[in-house]
């Protein structure tokens, strides 16, 4: 490998460089025709909308001219008949004992939601104030088109030279629990296999640092049913003696954090590692708090967020407010969402929220649980060789040293990549910056991140084509 500083290598990033600045606009171009496609797994929406977006990425990876075969591929649910959402695998092999990497983005996108909530319409990308706004544009389309723009450049200017190996699997379903996740990387592990694989699914300090990701939460996620009564009754009639679901649910979630806001159920670890200095402020800025709302938890804000665990209600049925009856409800239906301390065991996490919900059901109600789904949370060992490699190219191609970052979120697959590819280095990357909103409305990419985040990856390739693996 050539010596970093060289003149041969100043001069092939000098020529890499130029191509990627060349491909940006034609990548923004094909960004904007998958935004279009509204491909959500849910099965409550149009499937053929993945269908589609599937057959565009395939087509997208046909056309960078360096695969040996690309094909649209489903895989068992499980043990089951029933197949998951269609994905795309491309699959290159490597040449002259170099490497290979394997690149991973999804293409299913979250609901719209409100569309009243949106600036513009979230299927037609738009371009404002250096931003391209709309669902997917940065989670996690950019991330696909991150891995086609670097391929295109390092094609471009490698030519002939090029050997690395180099697979590409862009999943349909991970906003929808990456149901045949396991299964796909199972029957395709042979096509699969790396020495090193990027996760382009996370994101970076801000709109001008990058960020590797070196630690993930888990997640614990469930529906809790509390009844109280086998028929509605009338509120004036029977109200203060009878307790209704909803009184009975809204005592018991209560007990789930005490006055500071924190987590408050025994069982649940927290981890105990360093953050960067990150002021109430910029919480305030990123997350959107209004001016009275304070913070929540106790100890540094990022370790609230990447070390600790936290519980959403992130769903409720119960009546509405415009069916409200004098009613006393007889049952109530909640979803909960934990993340889990990147160390702890997902299932253990559930074991301790289930055990703290039953000991304190109040008034004898009856609660049942239901469509759990547990992910484990991630910490990534940074001593391997492609992490060096990887914090290397984010410097040169951002301008700036990366920062390593703990993410509040949840990635659960990476759980199963580790299990069946237990050799290769994983590397998390990512093109969302703070104020992209991902998952809400009037999600959006910046534009000059992902200029940053694809002369990253094309740097990453290229430095990788000149190792053996050896």
């Amino acid at each position: 490998m050539t010596s970093p500083g060289t003149p041969d290598r100043s001069a092939l990033d000098a020529q890499l460089l130029e191509a990627v600045s060349d491909g940006i606009p034609s990548a923004l171009s094909d960004l904007g025709s998958l935004v279009r496609i509204p491909g959500v797994a849910w099965p409550a929406f149009e499937q053929s909308h993945l269908e589609r977006s599937a057959e565009a990425v395939a087509d997208l990876a046909r056309g960078t001219g360096v695969f040996d075969d690309v094909r649209v591929l489903r895989a068992a649910i499980d043990d089951s008949e029933e197949l998951g959402q269609p994905a795309v695998l491309a699959t290159r092999a490597a040449r002259g004992g170099k490497p290979t990497i394997l690149l991973y983005a999804h293409h299913d996108v979250q609901p719209q939601g409100d569309e009243a909530l949106w600036e513009t319409p979230p299927f037609e990308p738009t371009v404002r104030d250096g931003r391209l706004y709309g669902r997917g544009a940065a989670d996690d389309k950019a991330g696909i088109m991150s891995h086609i723009a670097a391929i295109r450049a390092v094609a471009e200017t490698l030519g002939d030279d090029l050997d690395l190996g180099i697979a590409m699997f862009i999943e349909g379903e991970e906003e929808y629990g990456s149901r045949s996740f396991a299964r796909f990387l199972s029957d395709n592990a042979d096509a699969l296999r790396a020495d090193a694989i990027v996760v382009a699914d996370s994101g970076n300090w801000d709109q001008v640092t990058p960020g590797l990701t070196v630690s993930l939460r888990g997640n614990a996620r469930f529906t809790l049913k509390v009844r109280t009564l086998d028929h509605a009754s009338h509120s004036g009639m029977f109200g203060g003696a009878v307790p209704d679901a909803m009184m009975a649910a809204v005592t018991l979630l209560a007990t789930l954090w005490d006055a500071d806001g924190a987590v408050a159920v025994e069982g649940l670890a927290v981890r105990d590692a360093e953050t960067p200095e990150y002021f109430e402020e910029t919480l305030r800025d990123e997350a959107g708090l209004l001016p009275g709302t304070s913070p929540v938890g106790r100890d540094s804000i990022l370790s609230r967020i990447w070390n600790k665990p936290s519980v959403t209600i992130t769903g409720i049925d119960a009546t509405s407010v415009a069916a409200a009856s004098n009613t006393l409800l007889p049952e109530v239906s909640v979803v909960i969402s934990a993340r889990v301390a990147p160390g702890q065991r997902a299932q253990e996490a559930y074991d301790a929220l289930e055990a703290h919900l039953r000991a304190r059901a109040p008034f004898g109600a009856e609660l049942t649980f239901s469509d759990v789904d547990l992910g484990d949370g991630f910490l990534v060992d940074t001593a391997g060789w492609a992490v060096g490699l990887t914090r290397e190219a984010m410097a040169d191609g951002y301008g700036a040293s990366p920062v390593d970052l703990g993410v509040g979120g949840s990635i659960p697959f990476i759980a199963d990549l580790v299990r069946e590819f237990p050799g290769a280095q994983i590397l998390v990357t990512g093109v969302e910056d703070p104020h992209s909103r991902a998952h809400s409305p009037n999600e959006s990419l910046h534009l000059e991140t992902f200029r940053n985040a694809v002369r990253t990856e094309a740097l990453l390739l290229a430095r990788m084509n000149a190792k053996t693996t050896a």
